[in-house]
């Protein structure tokens, strides 16, 4: 690939695996290339996906600042040296202050242990942390992920006000709509889009449509080509066996003879000379056409109908309340009711108590106080698809999870989902957030009975957008009832959903 990156936004979009998050290490230069340069005029800052904090680390040393502002603290307090009078930045604080506030973290104790944050509040430290650094090249690997809706904004509106150039891989297709550009990277290689995520969008579809009609036509002169060499070939060998049997007569001279059969002979040749050449010709548009089309199996997951009744109910919560073992109250009073397939999202701030609601919901937890009823069958699906073990195959997976099966039913049931023959026996540590999720899809909805009330915990904060538009397919296909926890503003409004219940 050959790419310029300067001072404007470009979101970085594409499969699982294909190599987005490689590329911002080569942009920051923490790996080198095999082949080729990068080169940097400015300097550069990343944030990482992951990065735990180091043993004993505060927040004012995950911002780089703990030793400024021990130097203030020593010269406000009469201790200082002469070193520390010409280092004291009598600015950092407000600046701190500034930036801490952009990002959601105002009034955040800078002794407090970094490990001591949530994740969310940990990335949103880290981008904090660059912001003072002012780098000329902003590197964001998935900022937004495990955000809430408010952090969300604030990082979005960060990265939107950045005066310098930000390179963003992220499936968020809210912030990827504030991007100057999208770079799409597949197994093709990388391709530049002018303008946020939706003209992307629409140029991408303009784009494949035209490939995928280039290929059937290339398809079709091959064939065409094909049917035309070997209608010549059966004219010549028509038209060969009349004139051995016209010589076997003995009618005609010799020398007349031989001079027909070198006619036939030089005809034939660069007969088939031209036709190797239009089926060359021919060969190698299919073989360019294909090259342009991405050849990737689809994803698609089939929903089994549960056979949920419009007027049964699903989930009922009288006054439910949740208290953590030292008292504190984390969720309720509640009062829930969900009748029949309906869609309902749980909102709220990281920390709000969504979680533990969706655990009450499916029976992981009781109510300290109150009542549920859960008269429906249902089952909960969390972002790390919890309910398989790491160490399992997914075919064992299945058979754990539906005791009655036989490994027969096992087999037809994951190759509806796209676990044919070996690939039901990979390793569950071993698949990708979409591949987990749809083996846990699998495990859970082609038993005997399937649940009739699917819970879903963030199950989108692992995926690729083209695994996220494939769930939200076949959620739309799921004729049972939805309890949803997602950040994710697309996702949920692609599920349709019916009502929101705000923690």
């Amino acid at each position: 690939m050959s790419l310029t990156f300067g001072a404007e936004r470009t979101g970085v979009v594409g499969r699982n695996g294909v190599g987005k998050t490689t590329l911002l290490h080569l942009l920051a230069g923490e790996i080198a290339p095999a082949e080729g340069a990068v080169a940097r005029s400015g300097a550069v800052g990343m944030l990482h996906q992951r990065h735990d904090p180091a043993p004993g680390e505060t927040a004012a040393r995950t911002l780089g600042v703990d030793e400024p502002l021990a130097v203030v603290a020593r010269v406000l307090a009469g201790e200082a040296s002469e070193r520390d009078l010409e280092d004291a930045d009598w600015t950092l604080q407000a600046r701190l202050d500034e930036v801490l506030a952009d990002v959601g973290l105002g009034g955040l104790a800078l002794d407090r242990p970094t490990a001591s944050l949530s994740g969310g509040e940990q990335t949103r430290l880290r981008l904090a942390a660059l912001m003072m650094q002012r780098p000329d090249l902003l590197l964001l690997d998935e900022p937004t992920n495990h955000l809430d809706v408010q952090a969300r904004a604030q990082v979005t509106e960060v990265v939107g006000r950045w005066k310098g150039g930000v390179v963003v891989v992220s499936h968020d297709r809210g912030l990827l709509r504030r991007m100057d550009r999208i770079l799409e990277v597949s197994s093709l290689g990388v391709r530049l889009h002018g303008g946020g995520y939706d003209a992307y969008v629409a140029h991408r579809a303009v784009e494949r449509e035209a490939a995928a009609r280039d290929l059937i036509e290339a398809e079709r002169d091959l064939a065409r080509i094909g049917a035309e060499i070997q209608r010549r070939a059966e004219t010549k060998a028509r038209r060969d066996g009349a004139g051995r049997r016209k010589a076997s007569r003995g009618d005609m001279p010799k020398v007349l003879l031989g001079a027909r059969a070198e006619r036939a002979e030089n005809s034939g040749g660069r007969d088939h000379l031209l036709a190797q050449r239009q089926a060359d010709q021919a060969q190698s548009a299919l073989v360019e056409a294909r090259s342009r089309v991405e050849r990737t199996r689809t994803l698609t997951i089939p929903m089994p109908p549960t056979g949920l009744a419009a007027g049964r109910t699903v989930l009922a919560l009288d006054r439910a309340v949740w208290r953590a073992p030292d008292g504190r109250v984390v969720v309720g009073p509640i009062d829930l009711q969900m009748v029949g397939p309906e869609r309902m999202a749980v909102a709220g701030a990281n920390g709000a108590g969504k979680t533990t609601l969706l655990r009450l919901a499916v029976g992981d937890l009781e109510p300290s106080a109150g009542r549920v009823d859960r008269p429906a069958p249902a089952v909960l699906l969390d972002q790390d698809v919890a309910l398989l073990r790491p160490d399992e195959t997914v075919i064992a997976a299945w058979r754990r999870l539906n005791p009655g099966g036989s490994d027969n039913d096992a087999h037809a049931a994951l190759a509806r989902f796209l676990f044919r023959n070996t690939a039901a026996h990979r390793c569950v540590g071993e698949l990708s957030g979409g591949e987990r999720l749809r083996a846990g899809l699998a495990c859970v909805l082609t038993g005997v009975s399937p649940p009739q009330l699917l819970v879903l915990d963030e199950p989108t904060n692992h995926l690729d957008i083209e695994s996220i538009a494939a769930v939200e397919a076949a959620l739309n296909a799921y004729d049972g009832a939805l309890l949803v926890v997602s950040h994710d503003a697309d996702f949920l409004s692609a599920l349709n959903i019916d009502r929101t219940l705000s923690l």
